[in-house]
């Protein structure tokens, strides 16, 4: 039985949809890509870019509408992007990559690691993984008030060193979250276990962001730091979120 098929998938209609975007050139490095958000996360952490998207409620029955908008979009674009929320939380998403494929597109996947089989269900249905790699393992539930989400997002990690992936892993950065120890630390840790593309987003605080998550000072992270890492991958990115 394959991942489109799996007793635990849902048709492609029945995903919950909590928003797209029709164009993206930051998605997917260097392809150009529409996103489609699925709603629903099991993780709660304090500082979420898209905190509409925790709900699986707040989506909605929209895929059949984008598939035909997807459609008249062939030949210009390079392929799609799931995102979220967590993508994976959602029992469709094996069936929407199915058919994205199918409609001739590359697929992409946005994903924190909450779920290690789901991951290795659709792997063989993904051509690129983007890894949001938060912290050590053993600081993860202090983030995502969900005890052993560190071990789930770093076996989703292993998941991909062994499959042979195309990914990326992605550390969205704030000082209140890190300090130069903690980040030296993890990017020896992915670069131990073979990672070789990594990228710094620096956290932009939003009206929705309480303290201590005040605007990041110019000149964090240092540029010497920034250098030591990057020195430890074969690509490293430093993106202002």
């Amino acid at each position: 039985m394959n991942a489109a098929t799996s007793t635990n998938s849902a048709p492609a209609e029945r995903a919950r949809i909590g928003g797209w975007q029709p164009f993206s050139a930051c998605d997917w490095p260097r392809r150009l890509a529409a996103v489609v958000f699925l709603a629903g996360c099991p993780w709660r952490c304090g500082y979420c870019h898209n905190p509409g998207l925790l709900q699986r409620r707040h989506g909605h029955h929209r895929w059949p509408q984008l598939r035909e908008h997807l459609q008249r979009r062939h030949g210009l674009l390079d392929g799609v992007v799931f995102s979220g929320g967590e993508p994976l939380s959602d029992p469709a998403l094996p069936a929407l990559l199915a058919e994205v494929r199918a409609l001739g597109f590359a697929t992409g996947l946005h994903t924190a690691g909450a779920y290690p089989h789901r991951l290795q269900r659709v792997l063989p249905l993904l051509d690129w993984v983007g890894l949001d790699i938060k912290t050590q393992p053993g600081r993860y539930a202090a983030l995502t008030g969900s005890g052993g989400s560190g071990a789930r997002a770093f076996a989703c990690l292993d998941l991909l060193l062994a499959h042979g992936s195309d990914f990326e892993c992605r550390s969205t950065i704030h000082p209140a979250l890190h300090d130069t120890s903690s980040l030296l630390q993890l990017a020896g840790e992915l670069a131990h276990r073979g990672v070789r593309h990594y990228a710094w987003q620096l956290l932009r605080p939003g009206p929705q962001l309480p303290q201590p998550f005040a605007p990041i000072a110019t000149g964090w992270p240092q540029a010497g730091l920034q250098q030591q890492v990057a020195a430890m991958f074969e690509q490293f990115e430093m993106r202002s979120g």
